[in-house]
């Protein structure tokens, strides 16, 4: 594989937004509710869950067209949805996301919340009206469900709230994590190794499961190297870096990799779980000959500090 992670992110994440956009413009709904959840599409995001997904597709060697941007783009959406109720005031009440005011800031609390329930439900429209694979809409849709509600990201959030106040062990801080922001990024990998299980990648289309294990190494490593990293920057970066308010993990009394592990245990427990990451789809680029790991590693590259 010739591309560099930047020429494919280049490359895809004009499509991505292309296409978020335009699966909200095209809405029979209110003008003033299209315009609350494109505020927070447009706020800008590197895209990282659905370039995951992408990535993962395009590391198997198949041709990323349209209907599988599509399909990539629905995390987008989940996202969205989580980043406008999470800085609610009932939640985390902040001002500022992506440099900009948040959407109940603008929009008011509740059509902010409205805004984050039709990107949610938007997204599983989307994956039932894109495939001419039923088999594969109805597990892409299963497992989304699964990882956004009670048993993953919302189970999250509701322990992350929980956890306010409270000096958490580091198994039960890293259980939040798994399950706020780690579950849609295996949902991610999981639905890049779907997609192309769908495209006859393996014989009798069933994805080998030691190829899987690996797969889902990689993805829970790249999740807590994400959340770390993300705690790390929240105490060493400013809110004019970052695009929304700094230190608020502090302020608001949470545990955090710094606070637990003082900033070079963060900073070594990240290196810890970049490197584990690269050994799972280096394993899988051993066992599979139509696998590339360079897109991967060039992504999890993008983690360091």
């Amino acid at each position: 594989m010739n591309q560099t992670f930047k020429n494919f992110q280049s490359r895809c994440l004009p499509l991505i937004d292309k296409t978020l956009f335009q699966l909200v413009e095209t809405l029979k709904a209110p003008k003033f509710l299209k315009k609350a959840m494109l505020y927070s599409l447009k706020a800008g995001g590197k895209r990282i869950r659905p370039l995951l997904t992408l990535i993962v597709v395009a590391s198997f060697e198949q041709k990323i067209n349209e209907k599988i941007i599509k399909m990539a783009s629905a995390i987008e959406l989940v996202h969205t949805y989580s980043l406008i109720h999470d800085d609610l005031p009932a939640m985390d009440n902040d001002d500022y996301r992506r440099g900009k005011l948040t959407n109940h800031k603008v929009y008011g609390e509740g059509i902010a919340i409205l805004a984050g329930d039709a990107l949610l439900t938007l997204a599983f429209q989307v994956l039932t009206q894109n495939s001419s694979n039923e088999k594969l809409e109805l597990v892409l849709v299963k497992l989304l469900a699964k990882v956004t509600g009670a048993t993953g990201m919302v189970g999250g959030q509701v322990l992350d709230i929980q956890g306010e106040k409270k000096c958490l062990a580091l198994d039960k801080m890293q259980k939040i994590h798994r399950l706020k922001t780690g579950s849609l990024l295996s949902y991610a990998v999981k639905a890049g190794l779907l997609i192309t299980q769908s495209l006859n990648q393996w014989k009798n289309k069933i994805i080998p499961k030691e190829i899987e294990k690996h797969f889902l190494i990689f993805a829970e490593s790249f999740g807590l190297a994400f959340q770390i990293r993300d705690d790390i920057l929240d105490v060493t970066k400013t809110t004019e870096e970052l695009g929304k308010t700094a230190g608020k993990d502090i302020a608001m009394k949470k545990s955090t990799y710094p606070l637990l592990l003082g900033l070079t245990g963060a900073k070594k427990a990240l290196e810890q779980e970049i490197t584990k990451a690269n050994k799972a789809i280096l394993s899988v680029e051993k066992m599979q000959t139509t696998f590339s790991a360079e897109l991967l590693k060039q992504f999890i590259r993008t983690l360091k500090i």
